[in-house]
Formats: C-alpha cells, sequence, structure tokens
C-alpha cells in the first residue's frame, strides 16, 4: 500500500551550475548518508523535503504513480537538463512482496551533483511548508547557493560481522536441499542468501565504510539510503531518453593469487558449464522482461569476465529503445526480481527462497537508486549491502546461485567472498 493517500506537495526545484564539487561524501550527513556514486561521479542528498513509503505486491508501480503525481505537481528550474538535475528522489525497494523492510523515495532538501565535469547544485522546498535548515545550506544573499561545509570523518571503529539468523552449516544444508529440488526438476535455479550482523558504536560515521567502498570498488555504484549502504556491481536498469540498458551478471569466482593464477580463474569461469548455465537463465530473465517495453534488444551472445577487486564475475550487457515509454520506476517493477537474485522459474524460485531462507532480505538484492521527474534514472540491484538500524544493528546479506551441479561448501565460499566488501569496509 503506497503511504502517498494524502494530497501530493507541491515542490519547488531550482538546479545550479557550480564551478567545482571536489568530493561529495564529505558533503553528506554522518547519520543519514543519500549517495549514488561511481568512478567518483554522482548524485548525494541532505536532509528530507519529501518521503514517501511503499510496501506489499505492488510497491514500485505504486512508486511509479506517486511519483508521477509529484512530478506533474513540481515546479522545476533546470537549466542543466542532465541526468540527475532537476526533481530526483533516491529510491531502495523491499526484495520481497510482503517484506517488513519499507520501500522509500526521497527527495532531500538539498541535491549535489557531478557528472561529466559539469557540477551542480539543486534545492528542494515543500511549498507553504518553512524551509528546514538540516541541509547546513541553501540560498545564500542575493540567491547565492551556499555549499555545505565539508566535514571531517568521524572516529574510526571496528567491528566484527558474525553469523545471524543462518550459520555457517545451516546455508550449507539449505543448499544440499536445493540442489536435491532441482534433481527432482522441481525447479532450474534458486539464489540462497545468508547473513551477517553486528552493532555499530553510538555516533558512528557511516561515511567511513562508504569512503572504503567507494575507494575500493570504484567500477561499482555505491549507495545509501536510508540506512542501507552498498556497493553494488550489477545495474538492473537504466533508462535515459528512450534508451534502456542493464548489466546481467551471474556466475563468479574468486580472483587468482598472482597474474597467471588469475587468468585462469577468468578461463575456467568462463568455461566452466555450471557457470554458464546460471548466467544463461539470468539473462534470459531480463530479456523475457525487458521485451514487452522494447522491440529492439540486443545483447551478446557469449558473456564476457567482469573483474572485481575479489572476484570475477561473468557478466553481459543488454541495450534496447523503448517502444512504450515505460520509465525507469515502471521497469524495475518489470524485471525484480531477475533470476540472478531469484531463480527461475521466477515463482517457483520465490517460494523455496521462503521456505529456506530463515530470515527476511529486506532490502537486500532489490532495487536501489535514483529517479528523475520524466521517469528517467538508474537502478542497481542491491548487493554488496548492509542495512543500519536506528540503534545501530547492522545485517549483511549474501547470496549465490543455486543449479543442479552446486556444491555446497564451493557456494558458501562464494558468499565469504560476497561479504568480503562490506566485511572490510566496517572491519
Amino acid at each position: 500500500m503506497s503511504a502517498t493517500a494524502r494530497p501530493v506537495p507541491v515542490l519547488r526545484v531550482e538546479t545550479k551550475p557550480v564551478d567545482e564539487l571536489k568530493l561529495l561524501l564529505p558533503l553528506i550527513d554522518p547519520a543519514r548518508p543519500l549517495i549514488w556514486m561511481r568512478k567518483g561521479q554522482g548524485i548525494a542528498g541532505v536532509g528530507e523535503a519529501l518521503r514517501l513509503e511503499f510496501s506489499g505486491p505492488d510497491r514500485m508501480l505504486d512508486a511509479c504513480a506517486a511519483w508521477k503525481d509529484v512530478a506533474e505537481k513540481a515546479v522545476v528550474t533546470d537549466p542543466l537538463k542532465i541526468p540527475g538535475t532537476g526533481l530526483v528522489a533516491f529510491g531502495s525497494f523491499a526484495f520481497a512482496d510482503h517484506s517488513a523492510a519499507s520501500s522509500v523515495l526521497i527527495v532531500p532538501r538539498l541535491l549535489l551533483g557531478k557528472r561529466d565535469g559539469r557540477y551542480w547544485v539543486t534545492t528542494f522546498t515543500v511549498e507553504g511548508s518553512e524551509a528546514g535548515d538540516d541541509s547546513g545550506s541553501g540560498a545564500g544573499a542575493a540567491g547565492r547557493t551556499v555549499l555545505p561545509t565539508p566535514r571531517p570523518l568521524g572516529s574510526e571503529y571496528r567491528l566484527s560481522l558474525l553469523p545471524g539468523a543462518m550459520s555457517a552449516d545451516a546455508f550449507r544444508r539449505s543448499v544440499d536441499d536445493a540442489v536435491h529440488r532441482i534433481a527432482a526438476q522441481e525447479l532450474d535455479k534458486v539464489v540462497l542468501a545468508r547473513d551477517l550482523v553486528g552493532h555499530l558504536p553510538a555516533g558512528s560515521d557511516l561515511r567511513r565504510p562508504l569512503t572504503d567502498l567507494a575507494l575500493g570498488y570504484p567500477d561499482c555504484w555505491t549507495y545509501a539510503v536510508d540506512g542501507f549502504l552498498g556497493s553494488s556491481p550489477e545495474t538492473l536498469v537504466r533508462v535515459s531518453h528512450g534508451t534502456v540498458s542493464a548489466r546481467v551478471l551471474a556466475g563468479t569466482t574468486s580472483r587468482g593469487t598472482d597474474a597467471e593464477a588469475d587468468h585462469d580463474k577468468a578461463v575456467a569461469l568462463a568455461t566452466s558449464a555450471k557457470d554458464l548455465d546460471e548466467h544463461g537463465f539470468a539473462v534470459t530473465s531480463v530479456l523475457t522482461a525487458l521485451a514487452p517495453h522494447s522491440r529492439s534488444l540486443t545483447t551478446s551472445e557469449i558473456p564476457f569476465t567482469l573483474k572485481l577487486p575479489n572476484l570475477w564475475h561473468l557478466a553481459s550487457d543488454v541495450e534496447g529503445t523503448l517502444s512504450d515509454g515505460s520509465t525507469s520506476l515502471d521497469l524495475i517493477a518489470a524485471l525484480h526480481p531477475t533470476a540472478a537474485v531469484a531463480g527461475t522459474p521466477r515463482d517457483s524460485a520465490l517460494a523455496l527462497i521462503a521456505e529456506l531462507e530463515p530470515f527476511d532480505r529486506g532490502r537486500y538484492a532489490g532495487p536501489v537508486g535514483w529517479v528523475g521527474a520524466d521517469g528517467d534514472g538508474e537502478w542497481a540491484v542491491a548487493l554488496r549491502s548492509a542495512q543500519v538500524d536506528a540503534a545501530g544493528d547492522i545485517t549483511a546479506y549474501a547470496g549465490c546461485g543455486i543449479v543442479a551441479d552446486s556444491d555446497a561448501e564451493r557456494e558458501y565460499l562464494e558468499t565469504k567472498m560476497k561479504f568480503r566488501p562490506i566485511v572490510e569496509a566496517f572491519g
């Protein structure tokens, strides 16, 4: 159910170009960061001008309808008109239809952006309300935009993330169970996850793990929305001026200990029947979901190997031209959950996940990203992530695709690799 039954507020939005923004992370709130960046570029938000919450099976479609209402009423001044300027909301959606975690769209009070050598600041106010001062900035004398003052990172902290609701042995048993179900032809693939938990010291600066993620994984989308943060290599969907693209990741192996071993690892992954099957299911699910929205989808016949600091992935890029005017919110509703994070057939895989995983995934493996006034936007699959609640409790998840010849120990070790970015960022 959407939380937008109240009258839609009128937002006044003004984007102004600025000469330069060196770093985004020092400018955002240490306790409530809003960020979407890759290779040092992206958008960052401070404060909340508008917050919309959604839940249930139609949460993404409800968000799409609510956002259209907000955009239609907004008064926008945007001389730049490039991705990330004008009216923008950060978003994060729960994985499961009946998750207890809320799905959110958040319009900040202040947005800072940088893309391809262009820099901007956008201010957001709700018509008829007092402009709050939680942004630490705003319009100065004669309409001059005052940037937030960069704040040094807070005190260092080190903590350990420990097994949560699912122990290592329980995860291995769940993999064996899934393999038996696949052998019985109940389904072809299922993605199973396990969890780690920890607790932050009071007053911890969340920009610290975000900085580690952004520096350590520059080719990934580093994000933070409503206490949910991470660094994902997988683009769920990008929509820009009528074009649509996605990057599908499925099939994983660790990096080698030297150049020769690393090359051998990549070759072994690229020729692994198990990983190629897993990858094929994921690509097919994306193509099937996007086909009703585009008549010109293209993808390579053979996946390529994508190198990250701690592992190799099999990857395929999908591109096309939209034929029905869909927005990025329409498309995340159509795509989620892909076979890369759920399995195939989808309904059978989701039922088995609900049976075998002893926890609510929350926003893990759901869509995370941003949407603009015209519905264009960038969304990633929320991987390599952790949710930090108001009390400082941390929950992180990592999963892997289980197919007919999966081995429980190998899958457990794969989750350890996938936990590494978050474990190291906090520890």
